[in-house]
């Protein structure tokens, strides 16, 4: 998929502080948002939250949009 994983500089708190808050979020929205049966429920709910979070819940800090709206090299985005 061309996805290439990056780490936090050291000593950075600002870039540090975004990935904190992505996990509290990731906490709050999936993993302890419901109480699943086992931990096999709770990993086959991944998917479906993070497309839910990456595609359809709101962004303040990109006017209240998902994600996917600021993606550019979608395939058909540019017919």
């Amino acid at each position: 998929m061309g996805i290439t994983p990056k780490r936090t500089r050291p000593y950075r708190p600002q870039t540090n502080g975004k990935i904190e808050r992505f996990h509290r979020t990731l906490a709050e929205g999936w993993a302890y948002a419901r109480l699943y049966p086992s931990e096999t429920h709770r990993r086959e709910a991944l998917p479906g939250w993070l497309h839910f979070y990456n595609h359809h819940r709101p962004h303040s800090a990109i006017g209240g949009r998902p994600p996917t709206t600021r993606l550019t090299n979608l395939p058909g985005h540019h017919i």
